[in-house]
């Protein structure tokens, strides 16, 4: 037994000793699979962290960025507008808004109920918002403090405010058309919002709010307000005032449709004031007509009448055709021109040249503008400006309408004469009679004076602009005291100011019938444009009322606004009597535009 015992183990020791290369070659080739794995899955963990951090570095950071943290405006503060006197016309004051989280709000039937008795909103009209798919909705727009304050007491999940900047005009309807408006963006829609909107808006400053998964803000940086630059006008808030009041009163009177005013500095083009009726309270302007926001100032056209014959007095008076004594023949009040039968107001005989003008007689304007001619008289028209733009800085503009030569009619001259057949605006109409009352020279209108940044540094500042001159100081001076006769003598008495010597021209135009395609003799437009006082012009002045149904002369209308406007200006202004020296609103311009040419 021993002996076999030791034969067994001598026989398993030499199978160990046989099988422990094999053993040590399995484990080898374990160690090395093992070694393989961990280095493949060493290099792919490498590579997904290569790729993260260098690759996708960029699209991740931007992810992170867009989850943990959100760019919102800063409190845009826009601009203030100023008259000329440095009195506030639009400014703007800091508001609240009520905004919706749709997806953060978790009870939105109950939610919409308790908000429209804090909004005064439909419940509606809320539960349509909240239920929306967009992540972020305004659910009302410039609320009260007390309405910001109880939706904030109510510490509704998915429901906030956020302070925004609101447009408000303190004298509300007053210069309506010439400031303008602003939307709910608060950018310019309208007036001088809309033409100097990049100056009074500013650029936009964007803060970075943090916030966590739920998107309730944890930190906000805050970046200060955005500062638009200010707007100081030409604009007299007195004289404003005054145009305003006078031009309601006169259409009320009349029972007109609508009016326009525009008191303006004959030398340097300065628009003291700019007025419509029918207007509106920009504070509230979604509430008014489209009619009752048109600036037709400067917007709208029409026929000038018997004041354009103050444009063809000048271009015979300027080529020596005509002199005041000159005598017409008044041929008993009516003249045939192609064909067509052209009336006076009443039966003339024998007028001078002056008393043309000063009585309006047609037949002796159209005898003027037949020794002018056609090729004269159009280049005294567009010389005027009429046809073009005067380039005044607010928005909406007409050029009027004005036909060139070749297209003119035998009819064509005779009624240009007489202010027909040519579409003007008031503006138009009044920047060339400031070229008579100046001496001779076009300026151009304008109304910003200058725009002042947030600093104190002038960004931009407007000065008098002689377009051209386009008569002589000699024949200004001379026509000056023949429309001085039209106030003292003619159709214009009752635009006499007591105290100063006044000039200007009436005009009562027929208006076309859209039905008909001819002159009604029913809707007329009545207008009264001139300057005052007539050594010194301080202030040039038109006024038109457009289709009124009683007072329907230009004269017996248009003249005494023009009267009380200038009257109650000069007062305001401290403008002494004639034989004096007038206080001078733009020193160093007036009687400078004389010398240049």
């Amino acid at each position: 037994m021993p002996i076999q015992r030791r034969t067994r183990e001598r026989s398993s020791k030499k199978e160990e000793t046989a099988s422990a290369p094999a053993k040590r070659g399995r484990l080898r080739r374990r160690v090395i699979v093992l070694f393989c794995s961990l280095a493949t899955a060493l290099i792919v963990v490498s590579g997904q962290l290569f790729s993260l951090q260098v690759y996708q570095y960029p699209e991740l950071i931007e992810a992170a960025n867009r989850q943990s943290s959100r760019l919102v405006p800063s409190v845009s503060r826009r601009g203030t507008i100023y008259d000329r006197n440095g009195r506030e016309l639009a400014i703007s004051l800091g508001t609240s808004s009520i905004f919706a989280r749709p997806s953060q709000v978790e009870d939105p039937e109950r939610v919409s109920e308790t908000l429209s008795a804090v909004l005064s909103l439909p419940a509606e009209t809320i539960r349509e918002q909240l239920h929306s798919e967009k992540s972020f909705v305004w659910l009302k727009r410039s609320v009260s403090p007390d309405e910001a304050e109880a939706v904030t007491r109510l510490m509704l999940k998915g429901i906030g405010s956020d302070t925004q900047s609101k447009r408000f005009y303190p004298k509300a309807q007053q210069a309506a058309h010439l400031l303008g408006f602003v939307g709910t963006e608060d950018r310019g829609l309208e007036g001088l919002e809309l033409q100097y909107d990049a100056y009074l808006a500013g650029k936009r400053k964007w803060i970075v709010r943090q916030q966590d998964a739920k998107r309730r803000p944890i930190f906000r940086e805050e970046a200060g307000e955005a500062q638009g630059a200010d707007l100081h006008l030409t604009i007299d808030e007195v004289i404003q005032y005054i145009a305003e009041r006078e031009l309601e009163a006169a259409v009320t009177q009349s029972g007109a449709l609508s009016g326009s005013a525009i008191v303006m500095d004959p030398f340097s083009g300065e628009i003291l004031a700019l007025a419509n009726y029918p207007t509106f309270d920009p504070n509230a302007y979604t509430e008014a007509s489209a009619f009752a926001r048109r600036n037709r100032a400067v917007a709208d056209y029409y026929e000038p009448g018997s004041a354009f014959k103050a444009i063809v007095g000048a271009g015979a008076l300027e080529e020596r055709l005509v002199r005041p004594e000159d005598r017409f023949s008044g041929e008993g009040g009516a003249i045939e021109v192609g064909g067509v039968t052209i009336r006076d107001h009443e039966r003339f005989e024998t007028l001078t040249f002056a008393e043309v003008l000063a009585h309006s007689s047609n037949v002796g304007a159209i005898k003027v503008g037949q020794r002018l001619g056609k090729s004269h008289y159009y280049d005294y028209i567009s010389g005027f400006g009429f046809g073009n733009l005067t380039k005044i800085d607010l928005p909406g503009e007409t050029p009027g309408l004005i036909r060139r030569p070749k297209e003119w009619s035998a009819l064509s001259l005779a009624s240009l004469s007489i202010g027909q057949e040519i579409s003007v605006s008031p503006l138009q109409m009044l920047t060339a009679m400031s070229a008579i009352a100046n001496g001779g020279i076009l300026v151009r209108p304008y109304i910003a004076k200058s725009i002042v940044a947030a600093d104190g540094k002038v960004v931009r500042e407007n000065m008098p602009m002689q377009v051209r001159r386009v008569i002589s100081e000699d024949t200004a001076k001379t026509l000056a005291t023949i429309l001085k006769g039209v106030v003292t003598e003619g159709t214009g008495k009752a635009a006499a100011v007591e105290g100063f010597e006044a000039a200007g021209k009436t005009g009562t135009s027929q208006k076309i019938d859209r039905a008909t395609g001819r002159y009604s003799r029913h809707k007329v437009v009545a207008s009264f444009v001139g300057f005052v006082p007539v050594e010194h012009p301080q202030l040039a002045i038109i006024v038109v009322i457009d289709e009124p149904s009683t007072l329907r002369w230009g004269g017996s209308i248009a003249a005494p606004t023009f009267r009380e406007i200038a009257r109650e200006s000069l007062k305001h202004l401290r403008t002494t009597p004639v034989g004096r020296e007038p206080f001078r609103l733009a020193e160093g311009i007036r009687h400078a535009a004389f010398r240049l040419n």
